[in-house]
Order: C-alpha cells, then structure tokens, then sequence
C-alpha cells in the first residue's frame, strides 16, 4: 500500500481518490479550507497554506507519502524538487508540475523552446507595461494572470475603454504571490478543445477522444465527447501534445488545450491532472474516466485501451450566492429520473456567486444520437438543480 499525499482537495481530486482507494491505497488530502470535497473521502486530511514552504515541508516530514500529486497551482512548486531529491515521486514530475503552474514558463517552452503554434503573446507586471503589451498584440486580446484556476482574473479586452478594468481584474483574480499577466491576441477559432493525454510508466502515449467545450467568464459551463475534428487537426494537436508532455515528462493525465480554426492546430494550455472539461467521463464514455486513467498513470498500472464508448455531454451547476454553510440542492430526483443521467455533487461546504457545486453528466440514449441533442439534454438538466443556501 502506498501513501499519496493530495495538494489541493477540490472536486477534481476528490474522484481522483475514489479512483486511488479502489486500488486500495491511502490518502492524504490537504487544503487551504476544512472539508474540502476530496477530504470527505481521504484516509486523513491536513490544512495548511500551500504557499508557505515551512507549512509545506512539515506536512510532508509528517506524512512521508510515497507520492504526491499536486491538484492546484497555488503551491510553492519550487520545493517538489526536493522532494524529488528525497525519493518521492511527484506527478507528474517536479518539472513538470512546476512549469505548468505558471502560465509563462508552459508558454515559453511551447512557443520557444518546441516551435508550437500559440497565439502572440506578451508579459506584463506594471499597468504601464500593460498598456504597451496590448499595444503590440493588438485589440481584441485575452488577459489572464500568469497563476490562476478556473477562469480567475480572465477577460477579454475588446476596446481602449476596457484595459484599466482588465488590468485590475487580473490581477485581483491571480492566485499565489505572482502578480504578472499575460496578454494573447485574441485567435478567431471555430472551437476549442481538451485533449486528454496519458504518459505511462511502461505504455505508449494514449489520446482521449477530443473533448469540445464551452466557457463563460474563462470557466468551463460545458463540454462533450467526441468534438468532431479534422483527421490532420487531430494529428498534428496529438503531436504537439506529445513533444510538451515528452518535454516537461513525468506520468498521469494531462489536460492539453487547442483553440482549432479550419486549417490551422493553435496551443493554449495545459494541465497536468484531470481536466474540469474531462469530467464527461464520469459517464463512461470512454474505457475509462480520467480519474481512474490518472490513478492508473500514478500507480504504474497498465492502461491497455483507451478507446470512445459512446458520446455523453457535461454541464455545471453553478452557486448564484455566498453563504459560508454547506448548500443543499433540489431538483436532484427529476433528474435521476431521466435515462442516462446523472449528477455528481461535489460536496463544497460554501457558495459564492457562480462558484461550480455540482454537475450533470448524460450518456447518448443510442448510437444514433447528436452532439447537439446530448448538449441540449445535459444543460436542460442543469437547469432543473437549484443550490439552496
């Protein structure tokens, strides 16, 4: 039996151990609030503050875990290398976790060191270097910190007028102690996707189906499995996310991100954990979840196919207000109610305005099935699930 000590205890990490425990390990869950979703199923759970290196190694000394798999980017990623250096296993790799923590230091190595095709780019830690930022890339631009989650800090500046208030939300929505931007010309894209990438210990490379997926305010609302892709856009996104998760190396699931026009594969992001948009795959529609991939990956287990069992869609039930006590939801039972439906709460004990509580997860009736009509039906569902405060 191994010991996994968990950073960050959201609703991502909270199936990832369901999926650990299956195997019959143990987890620690750590988080910077009590109850966080993944410590209500963890062995044992710690609070502390990520980004206080002192906090960070005590908990460590104390759990001496066999693994540690990083589950937000608001940790000093700086000390995981010493970890390394002690012998544990870091997922995917200290490298790894701390290069992609940072929006600049993924970037740089995509566009820079592997040649990928990215967005024009520039960097900002003054307002006056935002100015002249958006200046060079041009409007519309994209604006986001260089270290945030789920959309934070992310808008779209569209005229002159919104540059001061893009400047500030960025910087009042970046995480962590790192107050710089990055500033992307805006790619007129037909669609964007998530390709789940598996890196194993003793396997190939392995691809999800692509992932389509929609955003409002920078966080994901929905997503859905297969999104139709070119076969040559398909082949040359799998490359690119081949050369970066080969670069930055390591074992687990990745989320790697492509905005796709009609001819042309452009890089954004990446992930490297499960993906909010990967949570279509709580239906099954693939060989696997991408939980139970990652705790495959981690724990050195085989993957032997990876393949699309069928097409489901995803939608978010969000929080319309802030309470500090644990929500209740209505609306539940009708769901459940409908075929192939389901809805996954994912236990946060506080709300705040269109923070995610819960999903709805549908699998097609039959093979016969749309895209469109799964989409339909998952955020049709949504709807119908009210957060009670």
């Amino acid at each position: 039996m191994k010991t996994i000590l968990l950073l960050g205890s959201g609703e991502l990490g909270k199936e990832f151990v369901i999926a650990v425990k299956r195997y019959g390990h143990r987890v620690v869950a750590v988080d910077s609030y009590e109850n966080a979703p993944a410590m209500q199923v963890a062995d044992d759970c710690r609070v502390i503050s990520m980004l206080d290196a002192s906090q960070l190694d005590a908990v460590v000394a104390d759990i001496q875990p066999d693994i540690i798999v990083p589950e937000v980017e608001a940790i000093r990623t700086e000390r995981l290398f010493a970890y390394e250096e002690q012998g544990i296993h870091v997922v995917p790799s200290a490298r790894a976790a701390n290069m992609t923590m940072n929006r600049k230091a993924i970037r740089d190595l995509a566009s820079k060191d592997l040649g990928l095709q990215t967005a024009n780019y520039r960097y900002a830690t003054t307002h006056e270097e935002f100015v002249a930022a958006v200046d060079e890339v041009g409007i519309p631009c994209v604006v986001k910190p260089l270290m945030s989650s789920s959309g934070k800090g992310q808008s779209t500046v569209k005229s002159a007028e919104d540059i001061d208030r893009a400047w500030t939300y960025a910087l009042e929505g970046s995480r962590g102690d790192l107050m710089e931007v990055i500033v992307e010309a805006f790619v007129a894209f037909e669609s964007e996707i998530t390709l789940l990438t598996v890196t194993q210990k003793n396997g190939p490379t392995l691809f999800c189906p692509p992932i389509g997926h929609r955003q409002e305010r920078g966080d994901y609302q929905e997503s859905w499995i297969p999104h139709y892709v070119k076969p040559e856009l398909l082949l040359e996104a799998q490359r690119m996310a081949d050369l970066v998760t080969a670069s930055l190396s390591g074992v687990g699931i990745w989320g790697v991100e492509f905005f796709l026009t009609d001819t042309e594969v452009y890089f954004s992001e990446l992930s490297p954990r499960p993906h909010d948009t990967g949570m279509v795959t709580l239906t099954g529609a693939t060989t696997l979840s991408e939980f139970e991939l990652h705790a495959r990956a981690v724990l050195g287990y085989p993957v032997p196919r990876l393949e699309l069992e069928h097409a489901a869609a995803s939608a978010v039930v969000l929080a319309t207000e802030a309470s500090p006590n644990m929500p209740s939801y209505t609306g539940v039972e009708g769901v459940l109610a409908e075929p192939g439906m389901e809805v996954r709460i994912f236990g946060k004990p506080a709300t705040r305005p269109y923070r995610r509580m819960a999903v709805v997860v549908v699998s097609a009736l039959d093979k016969d099935e749309t895209v469109d009509s799964l989409r339909g039906r998952a955020i049709g569902a949504a709807s119908c699930v009210t957060v009670t405060t």
